[in-house]
């Protein structure tokens, strides 16, 4: 269920290279690549095999240095990494251009290029749904000349299915497909649609025809008016036996503030009705207000949604009340992989009664199943409404979407060790190179630590492991011998050599980019445990691959 597809290449991160900070100015840039250029310069390592892993470093370390120094190519790296700058035509961007202009030149094209492979894998678009009548459960039906059975009898009362495939025939036309089937009660009906669309100045334009309970022609359009209030209208006529039904419809949006939208919509025909719209949508919340006054429906309805982007929750309740009675609901969505998702609303309402309505999501593939629980409102068809739809998930996941996702992980990530072997080995010898390099440095900057009683890394081991306490660099195998742990590795040099004035900082990336790391365990969550000494008091600290790090964290005490 995961999706771990555009998972590919490992990227070089310039900022862990020069253990800078995204946000780091152009003078800190210049600092930190000549206190580099001081260690890894090939002038200052002779001729022999040194010169030849400083030339590895120092070429490094100037790539970095290049980019992150100038303007327009850093701000197409922040956007797009070492792709974008490897983007064929991105150097005739024009020069005069600031680099916030070309990240959202990037970006935006970024945008496109991701819309148009998602478009790719999930055409066709497609919605299912299965009405299932369930109220035998808790209001069965008795009569004494039908057999009723030991068992609740569960019935599928409707369905419905719709598919739509665009065509692109230009960059400005659109052809669209689309056809559906209804069947409720042994009764059928269908349609199809034929539509072009052509993008205009400021908007675009679309004629429909198609067929279904006799033909249907049509022509709507959109136009923006000005950057905060644009109109969509349209026309239908439906052609039947004994007449020509019309339809209008028109709407006017308006952008109320940035995350607020307001629309008037008025549709005449079978059904005429005015509604009134408000929506805000901000990061952590959706919500909605609509007013709608229509023949024969009059009704008022409130939405608000709570996301949880951390989790990949996102948590609804909904009111509606009108002239055919009210509905509340309550409902929860849970992001299980990029492009899918499942939910579960149950629906409380007069005369519905209760209704538990589960969706799956699968990019633009959409499944539905409304199961009609009871025709009132019993406190029981609510109660398992709620829980079992919890339960179900947590046994799936326990069960079936977890195994999956670990499975497809792991394979993933065997995927890309195989096609960036090459790059790791590399990395690896980056990192035993930079080592051997910094032999001279790593005395000097201990020595004058010892002198001032500063900060002296004792040990520092960085790769996966869970028990920080007994963690080393051997490990006894099943049969008690004992060899290299090859998941963890000493990191002590290069850490004290990024020791200054009795501190060390690291910022929130990667530490397998720094000089002198490299990842040991790719795909695997990884720690960093320091042991050090600092004021001749011995102390132990444990971080995961990408939290900032900040020693001595206890000199504030050691002082108090």
């Amino acid at each position: 269920m995961d999706d771990n597809e555009d998972l590919d290449y490992v990227e070089e991160d310039y900022y862990a290279t020069l253990n800078l900070p995204r946000s780091a100015t152009q003078e800190e840039i210049s600092k930190a690549y000549r206190n580099l250029s001081k260690i890894f310069h090939p002038d200052k390592h002779g001729n022999g095999e040194n010169k030849q892993k400083a030339e590895l470093m120092f070429n490094r370390t100037k790539k970095a240095y290049e980019v992150l120094s100038d303007p327009h190519q850093r701000a197409i790296y922040d956007s797009l990494g070492v792709k974008g700058l490897e983007t064929e035509g991105w150097e005739i961007v024009h020069r005069t251009k600031t680099p916030n202009e070309i990240r959202e030149e990037y970006e935006r094209l970024a945008q496109e290029r991701e819309e148009r492979r998602l478009q790719q894998k999930t055409n066709p678009r497609g919605n299912i749904s299965v009405h299932i009548n369930a109220t035998d459960f808790f209001s069965r039906y008795d009569d004494e000349y039908y057999d009723t059975g030991l068992l609740p009898s569960i019935e599928v009362s409707g369905m419905s299915m719709s598919q739509s495939i665009e065509a692109p025939l230009s960059r400005t036309e659109i052809a669209t497909l689309s056809g559906s089937l209804h069947l409720q009660n042994g009764v059928g009906s269908g349609n199809f649609l034929l539509s072009g669309k052509r993008l205009i100045n400021k908007g675009w334009f679309e004629v429909d025809c198609g067929a279904g309970n006799g033909p249907v022609l049509g022509a709507k359009g959109s136009r923006n008016l000005t950057n905060r209030i644009f109109l969509t209208g349209g026309t239908t006529f439906h052609f039947r036996p004994n007449a020509i039904i019309p339809g209008l419809s028109g709407t006017m949006a308006i952008q109320l503030d940035k995350n607020t939208l307001g629309y008037l919509t008025y549709n005449a025909g079978l059904q005429s009705s005015m509604s009134t719209v408000v929506e805000r949508n901000t990061e952590k919340y959706h919500c909605n207000l609509t007013i709608t006054l229509g023949i024969p429906h009059c009704y008022i309805a409130a939405a608000y949604t709570r996301k949880l982007l951390e989790q990949g929750l996102k948590l609804r309740v909904a009111l509606k009340g009108g002239t055919f009675g009210f509905l509340s609901e309550c409902g929860a969505e849970k992001k299980v992989s990029k492009y899918s998702s499942v939910s579960a609303t149950v629906c409380v309402g007069v005369p519905s009664g209760v209704t538990l309505k589960i969706k799956v999501v699968r990019s633009t593939q959409t499944y539905l199943f409304p199961i009609h629980l009871c025709e009132e409102i019993i406190p029981a068809a609510v109660f398992y409404a709620t829980v079992t739809p919890l339960v179900t998930y947590f046994v799936l996941k326990k069960m079936l979407f977890d195994p999956m996702n670990e499975a497809t992980k792991q394979k993933n990530i065997e995927r890309v060790k195989e096609t960036n072997s090459a790059r790791m080995a590399e990395k690896r010898r980056e990192a035993e190179s930079a080592i051997s390099l910094m032999g001279a440095l790593f005395e000097r900057i201990r020595k004058d630590e010892l002198k001032r009683q500063g900060l002296i890394i004792v040990s520092a081991l960085y790769g996966k492991f869970s028990d920080a306490e007994n963690v080393s660099l051997e490990e006894a195998d099943d049969m008690g011998f004992v060899h290299q742990n090859p998941l963890v590795i000493d990191v002590r040099i290069p850490l004290q050599c990024l020791v200054k004035d009795s501190q060390l900082t690291l910022y929130s990336s990667s530490k397998s980019e720094l000089p002198g790391f490299y990842d040991p365990c790719f795909g695997e969550e990884k720690q960093l445990k320091i042991d050090y000494e600092f004021r001749n008091k011995s102390y132990s600290s444990v971080f995961s691959d990408t939290d900032p790090v900040r020693l001595p964290i206890v000199a504030n005490e050691a002082e108090q």
